[in-house]
């Protein structure tokens, strides 16, 4: 018999921790990142692995994708699930990055940045309070940094309900539908986008539209729809029963790069390469309480570990090397974690307490 992701998830009664072992393993890569960016270890090859924590975030996304599956099969006998799903999702999310908004604002100021060249005004101050942000480039990073995944991550959320009730568990529509929106994106929209903004906003660099094209979301909407397969699919069918399909879409990524110089291939095979490390740790029950610890706080430390990022900066003295990566690492995750902690009791437990209220027997 073939078991599924699904039945993994839904029998055990410990499912969630290596969904939040995950989550602190994206977090952690996420936070090595940034960390780097201003103190590199200067040892070519760890600078480089670190370089690979910024594929944290589609880590992020694919645990989103398996754990939206799995709630909404696990509420299926409410009266109102899918108002239920946007109330849940809407206030998960909504309070803290609304929050966010003021205290960046008020740290970085409005002035011109890579990501706003013109600076911060009303337009991408509107957009990001209604999550639009992530439809325009430069307001897609520039009021709340890292506040493009929370655009891509929130318009998935606005399609997922109509996603799951059309494909239900037929877990072939949704790889065969993140293959078609990959092909759509690579071959259409990426050189319509290109194009667009040339043409209608020409103090837009060519680099910002270039980075901006990575972050929207119909780049990362694969990786949603790849998670949703992995849910509703066997646990082995991810090794076997789809292996000349995957073999396929990278030859054919493959030909697309060298032949014509459109390049998907990259994120492609992050796609893959994640989706083996899910499987494998979900299949294999892998956890660790110290890195599920981080993963229960993930997004409240996603939000602020920038913050504390640029407070150690300017604790540490001048100097990089690996010592002192490793130093700013370190306490950049505790001051993240302890203060996640003192957001959950303060804000975030009384927010899940209003979620309960507003959907319980409904």
């Amino acid at each position: 018999m073939n078991i599924g992701i699904s039945d993994k998830l839904m029998g055990n009664e410990n499912r969630f921790r290596s969904l939040d072992f995950l989550r602190g393993l994206a977090i952690l890569g996420v936070i090595a990142i940034h960390v780097s960016l201003g103190l590199p270890t200067q040892i070519e090859l760890i600078d480089k692995t670190l370089s690979f924590g910024l594929y944290g975030v589609q880590l992020f996304y694919l645990i989103s994708a398996i754990t939206m599956c799995l709630m909404w099969e696990q509420r299926a006998y409410e009266k109102s699930p899918t108002k239920n799903f946007y109330i849940r999702r809407f206030l998960r999310i909504a309070p803290l990055f609304w929050l966010a908004i003021p205290v960046y604002l008020s740290v970085n100021g409005f002035e011109p940045s890579y990501w706003a060249p013109e600076g911060i005004g009303v337009t991408q101050i509107v957009l990001t309070i209604l999550f639009l942000q992530g439809f325009w480039p430069d307001a897609i990073n520039s009021v709340v940094p890292g506040g493009w995944s929370i655009a891509v991550e929130m318009t998935f959320y606005l399609i997922f309900p109509v996603l799951i009730r059309t494909f239900q568990n037929r877990a072939n529509l949704y790889l065969y539908s993140a293959i078609f929106v990959w092909l759509l994106n690579n071959l259409f929209f990426k050189g319509w986008i290109t194009e667009f903004f040339a043409d209608h906003y020409p103090a837009m660099g060519a680099l910002i539209v270039k980075d901006y094209l990575s972050l929207y979301f119909l780049n990362q909407a694969p990786i949603f729809l790849i998670g949703c397969w992995i849910y509703f699919s066997g646990a082995n069918s991810f090794f076997k029963g789809n292996l000349v399909i995957f073999v396929a879409w990278i030859g054919l990524a493959a030909l697309l790069k060298f032949a014509l110089g459109i390049n998907g291939l990259g994120f492609l095979l992050v796609y893959l390469s994640l989706s083996v490390l899910v499987v494998f740790c979900i299949t294999k029950k892998v956890h660790f309480k110290p890195i599920e610890a981080l993963g229960k706080n993930s997004y409240a430390m996603y939000l602020i570990h920038f913050l504390v990022i640029s407070f150690v900066y300017r604790l540490l003295p001048e100097k990089m090397g690996l010592m002192m990566w490793l130093t700013a690492m370190c306490l950049t995750v505790l001051i993240s974690y302890v203060l996640s902690k003192i957001i959950y009791f303060l804000i975030e437990s009384r927010i899940q307490l209003l979620a309960n209220r507003l959907t319980v027997g409904r």
